[in-house]
Parts: structure tokens; sequence; C-alpha cells
């Protein structure tokens, strides 16, 4: 795990390595060959209704709150991760799993395949891509040359379908490593340089979900609102931090916690920093905060004068997310005798499963807005009203997140611990 504090220009690139590798043969195959393999393979058309991902928001927040819990016991500190990345790479990994590799997956999301990858269809459809608000995706699959994978026809059409990926064939070797970072680079403009430093002897696939986030404030602070401030971090000890001052609309509280949301521009996506309202840690906080009571939080929005301080940050967060997905649940996937992922395609070589689920995170805020981006790398290898004014001074340890004000699902979640880690 690697946490630190950087002047990046915030982006997300979901990354699902994938070495995939099994003994036993499927029926008529995809074969990998030099062309895009997502040529002529149409996806099915998708009917949702606009409501489909509100129905399914408890969900959606339950699966947010409860990974967060898992990764901030096991990391601590300035955890940043991106729910949407997460269920995005292991959505695609969904459609080639079967049995009770699927059925724990299932469980975890607390979600059918199909209701996830349709919940993901029409969010990523819906994505704003204006000036002041934009939200963009891509995906792609690669394949290494030589036969020695074949691939399922109905993962390659579920893909068209509901991720719109483009597949590769390639040698693996340094040729490829340059290639997949260029479509990074490409995909992320150019915030993220590289994402693979090498490709492991026994690589067979990398599918790859790059995400970005830009949205400027609805109201920016003005020079005037940003001044010197203190930040008293996880450890009792007083950072000197650069303070954004703003009255702002829409202020949250529960019986846990306090706090207020900021508009981005065109309304749709929400930042809202919450503190406790006890005197204790945030982990304390995460162990009994469920995502039923954010669900309820979100609905229950106030509309009232609220005085704020937040101060500017940029973070950057990496895990490795195995041991977090299976103590929610999901462990035949990580077994190389249990695993059963022969839904996705073949090899002679061995047994498909994950080894290691890798997620990388990025957030800038600062007066003119957010920008914001994750990595999610899963690796899968062979065997071989009118009220009285608030205030909320986000001065100490506080949990934030960027809301789709729609759906409510958290495109980004974090805890921040201190500023100038």
């Amino acid at each position: 795990m690697m946490k630190k504090n950087s002047w990046l220009t915030l982006v997300s690139v979901a990354l699902l390595l994938a070495i995939l590798m099994t003994s036993t043969a499927c029926a008529k195959p995809a074969e990998a060959t030099g062309e895009d393999l997502m040529e002529g393979v149409q996806g099915e058309e998708v009917t949702v209704q606009k409501d489909y991902v509100e129905e399914h928001q408890e969900a959606l927040l339950n699966f947010s709150m409860d990974f967060f819990r898992e990764a901030h016991k096991e990391e601590g500190g300035n955890v940043l991760l991106s729910p949407v990345s997460l269920m995005s790479a292991l959505g695609m990994t969904g459609n080639g799993a079967l049995e009770n590799t699927l059925k724990e997956m299932e469980a975890v999301f607390g979600l059918s395949m199909e209701e996830l990858q349709n919940l993901l269809y029409l969010y990523n459809t819906s994505l704003p891509k204006e000036d002041g608000m934009a939200v963009h995706m891509a995906n792609s699959i690669w394949f290494k040359e030589g036969g020695s994978i074949s691939v399922q026809p109905e993962f390659l059409t579920k893909n068209a379908t509901y991720y719109d990926a483009g597949i590769y064939q390639a040698p693996f070797d340094d040729t490829t490593v340059t290639a997949i970072n260029n479509w990074v680079k490409e995909k992320t403009k150019d915030r993220i340089e590289e994402i693979l430093d090498e490709i492991p002897e026994d690589a067979l696939m990398y599918l790859i979900n790059a995400l970005s986030f830009d949205g400027q404030w609805m109201k920016k602070y003005s020079e005037g609102q940003v001044g010197e401030g203190v930040f008293v971090n996880a450890q009792g000890i007083e950072e000197n931090v650069k303070m954004m001052r703003s009255e702002e609309g829409l202020y949250v509280e529960d019986e846990e916690v306090y706090g207020f949301m900021k508009p981005y521009e065109g309304g749709e996506f929400l930042f809202m920093a919450l503190l406790p309202k006890a005197e204790e840690s945030l982990e304390a906080l995460l162990s009994r905060y469920t995502g039923s009571a954010l669900k309820a939080l979100l609905e229950n929005k106030q509309v009232a004068t609220v005085y704020t301080a937040m101060p500017k940050f940029t973070t950057e967060f990496e895990m490795e997310a195995s041991d977090a997905f299976k103590a929610l649940g999901m462990k035949d996937a990580f077994d190389s005798d249990r695993a059963n992922l022969k839904a996705l395609g073949t090899s002679p070589i061995g047994n498909l499963y994950i080894g290691r689920i890798l997620h990388k995170t990025f957030m800038e805020v600062n007066e003119q807005g957010t920008k914001a981006g994750a990595v999610t790398a899963v690796e899968v290898v062979a065997e071989s009203a009118a009220m009285d004014p608030k205030t909320v001074e986000l001065n100490r340890p506080f949990l934030y997140m960027i809301v789709d004000t729609k759906s409510h699902l958290p495109l980004f979640l974090g805890a921040m611990e201190s500023i100038e880690e």
C-alpha cells in the first residue's frame, strides 16, 4: 500500500489485470487475433428504466460503505476509493464467472450480475460531458498473441453490450506495456501516464476501464475566501493548511454525523463532507455507519445557510484490495481450485482465479473545483427549509464523497485524516 500527497491533476483509471489460463476447453471460442475482436460483435439492445438506479440505491450504498469500512480498517489514514470503479472492474470480471464464484460476487454487491450491469450501463450512458462538469469512461481488453487463450463469444457480447470494450491482440512484451500505457494516457487526458511497468510472463489478458472526473464548483471560491487555517489530524497534531471558506445552502445531519453539500456546475454531482458528532476516530464511526444510514442522510438534506471551511488538498491512494473483498465474502474467486471463470474463456495452461485486485485513486480539491480518478486492477492468474444558520468547519478528520444527485451513487468516497501526509 502506498499513500502520498502530490501535485497531480486528478484522474481515474480502472484497470483489471487478468492473467487468464484454464485447462478445460469451451465450445465455439473466439480466438484472439490481430484485429479488434469487438468489430462485428454487436451488443444486445438494452432497455433500462431511468429510475432503475434509484430503485437499487440501498444495495449500491451498502457495498460502498461495506467495502470502504474494510479498506479503512486494513489501510488506515487517507483512504480514497471509487466505488464505481470497483463495481465496473468486478462487473467485467463477473461476466466470466459461474456457479458459486458468481454467487459470491453477486452477494458482495447485493445485486445479481444482470442487475449490476444494467445499473452500470444506465449510469455510464448518462454521464455528463459538458464544460464545467465531465465524467469520461472507456474500456478495452488485451489478449496475448499465439492462441494461448480462447474467449467465449457470450463474454464478448456482454462486454459489447454493457462496456463498449475494444478487444486487441498483442505480444505481451515491452511494446504491449507501451501500447497499454499510451491507451491509458489518452483516455485519461494525459493525467495518468503509466499503469504498467512490466507484464508477468504468464499474463494472458488485461481488461482496462479508464475513468476521469472534472468538476468546477457552481460557486467558486474567490481569492478573499482562501486563507491560512489549522487542521488537527488524527494523531492530534496541528497542520497549517489553506482553508477555503464559503456560505453554502445544503446541510445534512443525523445522529452520528453532520456536514454540508457543495454542488458542481450542472447540478448533477455534489461534493459532500461529513464530520463525526462524537469525539472519536473515523474508524470508530465507520465500524457502525451503514449504507442505509447514508441513504437516509442523502434523502433528508436540508436547505439552510451553512458557513463552511474546507482545506485545499491533493491526495493519492493505492491498495491491494483482495483481503477486503474476501472479508466481504468473495472467496472462491481467489481460490485456484474452486474458482470458476470458465464463462470468460479457456487456455491449456491452468484454472483461472483472481490473484490480486489493485486500486489506485487521485483527487485534488481547490478553489475552482475537483479533479479525480481511480485505477482498479483485477489480476486473474492460473495455477501455473428555513433554519438557523449552521457552521461546518473541516478542521479535523472528516469523510467526503462525490455523489450523483439522482442515483446517490458515490463516484468517490474518502477519509481525510491528515492534509500533510
